[in-house]
């Protein structure tokens, strides 16, 4: 059809194209002279012979020769070609009959008369139908011509009689007046000027007839045998192509018809003038030559419109053609990616909410896939209008149109299929939901029931009639027969799905089973006649102990001996005993129901976790695609604001990161915890790192804030909320992140309550403890990024430990006195960072704004090298009061905690910090020792933590430290005598308020959490007696008669050693002897009489706990009145 159709558009073109060049050939072979006017134009203008138009009786064409004084002078050239040319001008018929030659020689000579006849005679090109000669009208050259001529006749070898005119009345005897011109006596209008320029005209109008039949020729041929591109992009170029060129034609055309009716309108010229003129001969013939050549156009006009037409059409339905392949091409492709990814939905979700989210990603795939849909639709539709036109390809056409309306069917179809096996699982998941909703309700109000007024008749009565009640709402919320849900829903029923389907009956009939217990064993109790009896109080040994009793639970026990004594008659004591077996019995199942009632609670926790972690996700995904994902879209470009281009990362921030983490893995593996929600804690611990990307959004969250109040007018985010259709605009979303990672902790608490004596307790509890250090660390950290001021790198300093406020008191002895005394009443209020290297002091300046920008910031103050700090845990006169001093205690800083609570806790991390620091250094020491002995490589050991061998020591040490004045490691009461009231000791009495207050106000009786504990607890047991030179490292007072009063940084000789970790050595500085502390020396190095060698790199943090070095960083130089501030 498209062959046959095509092949009848080539023949009509190829007709048309035969008619346009049989057209243009009839121009281009009409009007051919060998001569134009314009060639001798010159010539012409001599006027020595001119065609009047003037005709003879039988039609001749009239040629003059008027009077030209000069003719012999001529030129042979010249003269033949004006002969040539005026013989050339009449038509072929009337040239056919011969031409009439006048010859003017009335006012010349004979020999001039003969000259010029004889060479007219010989050169006239034409035929010559008469020739007449006016000759010379004097008398003597009359008779001279009369004789002359009768003797000269045979010299005139002309065809046709030459005839001698003695007047112009003799000549009109021949020619009538109306053909002559006025000087020859006839009345015929010439003008040889108006005549030359008519015939140039003319001639110039055939030749531009004739050049635009050319044009029109070699175009037509051209677009004869252009052959039809194959893309849609060739074809529109060659058809614009050809259209300029078509363009270009029409308007040479348009030029040529009006150059030949501007001739034509010369022509008739006299006759607008005069309509009574008549025009000659020559007039008539010019004018109907010229209207000869415009109707020859003007039907080469007409056929090249009609060729174009045809042609044109042909290349618009190639164009046509080629752009419906070109979209079908890109609408196929789509729709079998449609169709590819419809074919991924094959989950029919695991529970109702899953469904629910599967229906909408259904539907937003549906929306999203209709573009495409549509696109094919009203490709189809283009088709069959183009099919309805008569286009020439329908072969090609039809089958697509066919094709494309399949695929959109298909589509919709399997969009169908789809969703109804997902409202069918949708309708099987509210019936599953349905049950357990009625098993966890019915188990609830088992729970629920107290025990103790169950004993009696009207309670147990009562608990029958509720039973009872909500059994009767079984038939409408529990699942009746497994096989006709097997039946009805077999389409959708998967291994999984069954399985699910299976332990939902199972639990049903758990349920009912249970229901069916209690009420056996309530109507035995309301079966049983009230009478007293002595209350008689159950033997510890008849009760079975629950296994995972409940608060609540065992206040009905206590108070079930008491109902009991309402229950029992007075009777035998073996009656009440059975009784109160059987009541027991009542009891036990209860506890079962217990247990039961957690589970539940704990699904219940689970299912919230999940449902909200579902929510959660499809909030972030909501977020990223409807927000960030547009500020890319140049479609909303011009809805951004210029303060708001190129900042998608500090608005969002990692919030994608985030949405992946929870989509990819988090929720999944929360998912394969729905039966046993008592493990989930496991699924907390595994990805605990992961968790840490909460910690960069919140660092991010203020400068997202501050943008987001900035540009919270901008129209993009309205357009965006518009299309989400969300209630809420976005920074309430942005808050999602920070909302969800507190939610934690609240969910796992609830878990963990429900879950005391399961297998996961322990797990849920760790995962608690990290998902509250990673807030901890998340709140630290935005503390952290607020410290301004400080030149270094914070990331340098180690780890955020503990960060807080607290009132500070300083102490230096290097200070003036008065600054001494303003210091020690006037607090300063500091906000304290501590790392694992350092810790800062800095002061809190409140911001002003809204939201994070209203957050405070923190001025740097001052820091200090843990390398070089100790700590006094006790102040007296406040428990919550506890010292930091630095570099042997130049500098003191009382710090007041706003509780004990966190007193302890600073003092506890601090005391780690300088344990790990100590158990460092000690390492370190015994490697050196060894590498000097035996020439071994010291091995790399941590700074920041004791090792994972020492971690029972230092936990001992701990504790020990707890008590500010543990000492009893050191000696007891039998060998050492008690230290005097005041001053500072390590005796082993144990702190009391008035003990404080008797220590001047500076330092508890134990000054110290140095190296003495530590190194002590440090090791697997006592210390051993090395013999050599120690070093002090904490001062000793002398707290009994045999005890040493030395000072840090003394050098002593180790003699023997004691019991109870006690030295007996001999001060090398002032020669006295006696007992010390083992753990408050250290093994001297090299010659140096202090540790001071160890407080740098070689030390590693193992010298922060040596009190005599000198050495501070550059950063702990600030005066006291830069720390006040």
């Amino acid at each position: 059809m498209t062959l046959n159709l095509l092949s009848l558009l080539y023949k009509d073109i190829a007709e048309l194209w035969l008619f346009l060049k049989r057209s243009t050939d009839e121009i281009m072979h009409q009007d051919i002279v060998p001569l134009c006017a314009a060639d001798i134009q010159d010539q012409l203008k001599k006027r020595f012979a001119y065609l009047s138009g003037g005709r003879g009786k039988d039609g001749c064409p009239v040629i003059t020769f008027p009077d030209y004084p000069t003719f012999s002078d001529i030129p042979d050239k010249e003269f033949q070609n004006v002969m040539t040319y005026l013989t050339s001008v009449p038509s072929l018929q009337d040239a056919g009959i011969g031409f009439i030659l006048v010859i003017d020689r009335r006012q010349d000579k004979w020999t001039s008369v003969k000259a010029s006849v004889l060479r007219i005679a010989a050169s006239f090109p034409a035929n010559l139908q008469l020739v007449l000669v006016l000759r010379p009208t004097g008398f003597f050259q009359r008779t001279l011509s009369d004789i002359a001529f009768r003797f000269s006749r045979d010299d005139f070898k002309m065809k046709v009689p030459i005839i001698m005119l003695s007047s112009v009345p003799e000549l009109h005897g021949y020619i009538d007046k109306s053909q002559l011109t006025e000087d020859l006596g006839g009345t015929l209008d010439y003008c040889h000027t108006r005549w030359l320029c008519h015939r140039t005209a003319i001639e110039s109008f055939a030749l531009m007839v004739k050049q635009t039949a050319q044009m029109l020729q070699s175009f037509g041929t051209e677009l004869a045998e252009t052959e039809l591109p194959n893309d849609a992009q060739s074809t529109s170029l060659v058809l614009s192509a050809h259209t300029e060129k078509k363009d270009k034609m029409k308007e040479d055309m348009k030029l040529a018809l009006q150059e030949g009716h501007s001739i034509l309108e010369s022509i008739r010229e006299p006759l607008a003038r005069n309509p009574e003129y008549s025009l000659n001969q020559d007039q008539l013939d010019n004018q109907t030559t010229v209207q000869r050549l415009l109707a020859q156009l003007s039907e080469t006009e007409a056929a090249f419109d009609e060729f174009w037409a045809k042609h044109q059409q042909k290349l618009e339905q190639c164009l046509q053609l080629r752009h419906f392949e070109q979209n079908f091409r890109e609408v196929k492709v789509a729709l079998d990616g449609v169709s590819q990814k419809i074919s991924t939905f094959t989950d029919v979700g695991n529970s109702l909410a899953h469904v629910k989210h599967l229906l909408k990603d259904l539907a937003n795939f549906e929306e999203k896939s209709n573009v495409s849909v549509e696109k094919a639709r009203a490709l189809s539709l283009e088709g069959s209008q183009l099919i309805e036109n008569k286009h020439y390809a329908v072969d090609s056409i039809h089958p697509k149109c066919n094709e494309l309306q399949h695929l959109c069917d298909r589509f919709a179809a399997e969009i169908g299929k789809r969703r109804n096996l997902l409202n069918k699982s949708l309708e099987l998941h509210g019936v599953l939901e349905t049950s357990m909703k009625w098993c966890d309700e019915g188990i609830y109000l088992l729970a629920s029931q107290p025990v103790d007024k169950c004993q009696s008749q009207d309670g147990a009565e009562a608990a029958l009639q509720e039973i009872e009640k909500f059994l009767e709402t079984s038939a409408e919320n529990k699942i009746q027969e497994l096989n006709k849900i097997y039946k009805e829903y077999e389409s959708i029923l998967n291994q999984d799905l069954m399985e699910h389907v299976q332990k939902v009956f199972q639990k049903q009939e758990s349920t009912e089973e249970m229901f069916h217990r209690r009420q056996v064993s309530l109507k035995k109790l309301a079966a049983k006649q009230t009478r007293p009896v002595q209350p008689v109080a159950p033997r510890p040994e008849v009760f079975t102990k629950s296994p995972c009793p409940s608060p609540g639970i065992r206040r009905g026990s206590e108070n079930s001996s008491s109902s009991e004594g309402n229950v029992l008659r007075r009777g035998s004591y073996r009656r009440a005993k059975s009784e109160m077996s059987e009541n027991q019995q009542v009891r036990s199942g209860s506890t079962g129901d217990e247990e039961e009632s957690l589970a539940i609670l704990r699904r219940h926790v689970m299912n919230e976790l999940l449902e909200t972690e579902r929510a959660y996700v499809e909030e972030l995904l909501c977020v990223l695609e409807g927000y960030a994902a547009e500020m890319d879209n140049p479609l909303m470009m011009h809805l951004i604001s210029t303060s708001l281009q190129n900042k998608k990362d500090v608005l969002f921030g990692n919030m994608e990161e985030i949405y992946h983490f929870h989509n990819r893995i988090f929720l999944r593996e929360l998912e394969n915890y729905i039966d046993c929600p008592e493990l989930v804690g496991r699924c907390f611990l595994g990805r605990m790192e992961e968790f840490q990307v909460y910690e960069k959004y919140c660092q991010n969250k203020p400068r997202s804030e501050s943008l987001w109040r900035q540009c919270s007018d901008c129209p993009f985010f309205q357009e965006c909320q518009k299309k989400l259709d969300h209630k809420l605009s976005l920074d309430s979303y942005l808050l999602k992140p920070v909302q969800r990672i507190t939610k934690y902790q609240l969910l796992l608490k609830e878990m963990l309550k429900y879950s005391k004596n399961c297998e996961g307790a322990e797990d849920l509890q760790e995962a608690l403890s990290s998902i509250l250090g990673i807030l901890k660390a998340v709140n630290d950290s935005m503390h952290l990024i607020a410290i301004t001021g400080y030149d270094g790198n914070l990331s340098d300093l180690g780890k955020l430990l503990m960060q807080g406020s607290f009132s500070v008191w300083t102490d230096h002895k290097k200070g003036h006195s008065k600054v001494k005394d303003l210091a020690r009443f006037k607090p300063m209020q500091r906000h304290l960072f501590l790392h694992e290297k350092a810790v800062l002091f800095c002061k809190k300046r409140e911001e002003n704004g809204e939201g994070y920008e209203k957050a405070p910031s923190y001025s740097y103050k001052q820091s200090l090298s843990m390398a070089a700090v100790g700590i006094t845990e006790n102040v007296k006169g406040d428990n919550k009061k506890f010292e930091i001093w630095y570099n042997a205690r130049e500098e003191v800083y009382i710090i007041q905690a706003p509780t004990p609570e966190i007193k302890a806790a600073w003092v506890n991390e601090i005391r780690k910090v300088l344990t790990s620091q100590l158990q460092a250094f000690r390492e370190a020491s015994q490697h050196r020792a060894l590498e000097q002995s035996q020439s071994l490589p010291l091995p790399v050991s941590s700074h920041t933590s004791p090792s994972r061998g020492n971690t029972k020591a230092v936990r001992k040490l701990e504790e020990r430290k707890t008590d500010p004045l543990s000492l009893e490691g050191y000696g007891s009461s039998a060998s050492l005598p008690k230290p005097p009231e005041k001053g500072k000791g390590w005796s082993k009495t144990s702190h009391s308020l008035e003990a404080s207050e008797d220590n001047d106000g500076w330092s508890s009786a134990e000054e110290l959490i140095n190296s003495s504990d530590a190194e002590e607890e440090g090791g697997a047991g006592p210390r051993k007696l090395v013999p050599g030179k120690y070093t002090v490292v904490v001062d000793q007072e002398k707290g009994g008669p045999d005890a040493l009063s030395a000072k840090s940084g003394d050098t002593v000789e180790v003699i023997h050693e004691g019991d109870e970790g006690l030295w007996y050595v001999r001060n090398l500085s002032t020669g006295q002897e006696g007992w010390v502390p083992a753990g408050s020396l250290s093994t001297l190095i090299g010659k140096s009489k202090s540790a001071q060698c160890l407080s740098s790199s070689e030390s590693g943090t193992g010298s922060a706990l040596l009190s005599n070095s000198s050495s501070c960083s550059e950063s702990c130089n600030t005066t006291f009145s830069d720390l006040k501030g």
